[in-house]
């Protein structure tokens, strides 16, 4: 199973590094201009802090993948992150709509290719918690 820890990791550490190109690809500028400043700022912070949290995961996964397999404390930090994804898991289905991706190729790819990686991610770290 660390094997899998580790590759989670790998792909927390590149997922974490995508969101620098947030702003310029969903055109923040101009798209969040309409918005207070609260709440641009708060958008702009949260990406930060998530971008973050997800580097932090998957340094933790690639240095310590044997420690989270093989302790009492890393299956029970697997659990945690099991249910962190398993309801970013959901949010894919109940918090995005489907008009953002149904019949549209780019987007219905992104769509499938998230929702697989977060159902992996999710299995991996629930196996781990209950091994």
């Amino acid at each position: 199973m660390e094997i899998h820890i580790k590759i989670i990791g790998i792909l927390l550490v590149i997922l974490a590094g995508i969101h620098v190109i947030f702003p310029k690809y969903f055109n923040w500028k101009k798209e969040l201009s309409a918005l207070s400043l609260i709440n641009k700022q708060m958008m702009e912070i949260h990406t930060l802090f998530i971008a973050i949290t997800v580097l932090f995961m998957g340094v933790l996964c690639v240095s310590s993948a044997v420690e989270i397999v093989e302790t009492p404390l890393g299956r029970k930090i697997a659990f945690g992150f099991a249910i962190f994804w398993l309801l970013r898991l959901i949010i894919q289905f109940v918090g995005y709509s489907s008009k953002l991706w149904k019949g549209k190729r780019f987007e219905t790819l992104v769509h499938i290719v998230f929702s697989i990686l977060w159902l992996y991610i999710t299995a991996v770290f629930l196996v781990t918690a209950l091994a």
